[in-house]
């Protein structure tokens, strides 16, 4: 027996890579969609298109590097889900890794805001559509609470 599709899509599909760095606090980087962009306003975590040629680990290096300014270790990015999310005009898949070693620091290239915070919070922020998901998966899998440095 096949099983039923309520609805056929008809747009493009769009692959994005997105990761959720992860500092030594536990604490979670989340970027604010800028002025002028689709979803202005909203939160969400970052990467970018995947470019023909390349892999979605490679995306996060390249785009985390041109957003952010930080470097990622290749090796160091961990698989963690991938979000699948219809928007009006094409359909989005999105793998998404998790990292914890990156060379750097944190500065915003394209003028967007940045904010870490703390899973169980990023679910409370007005979130971009298809990081909904990822968000409630990482408040799911990371340790309640705030961890102190003793």
């Amino acid at each position: 027996m096949t099983p039923q599709v309520s609805k056929k899509f008809k747009g493009p599909v769009v692959w994005v890579a997105a990761c959720a760095l992860i500092d030594a606090d536990g604490r979670v980087l989340v970027t604010q969609r800028p002025k002028g962009k689709d979803h202005a306003g909203l939160w969400e975590f970052p990467g970018g298109k995947i470019e023909p040629g390349e892999s979605p680990e490679q995306t996060l290096v390249r785009e985390l590097y041109e957003e952010l300014s930080v470097e990622p270790c290749l090796d160091c990015l961990e698989p963690l889900t991938f979000a699948s999310h219809a928007y009006l005009d094409f359909h989005l898949i999105m793998p998404t890794y998790v990292c914890r070693q990156w060379d750097g620091f944190v500065r915003p290239t394209e003028g967007q805001a940045t904010k870490w915070a703390w899973a169980e919070d990023i679910v409370r922020l007005p979130l971009v559509p298809a990081d909904v998901p990822l968000a409630q998966q990482l408040a799911a899998r990371l340790p309640k609470g705030r961890r102190f440095l003793t």
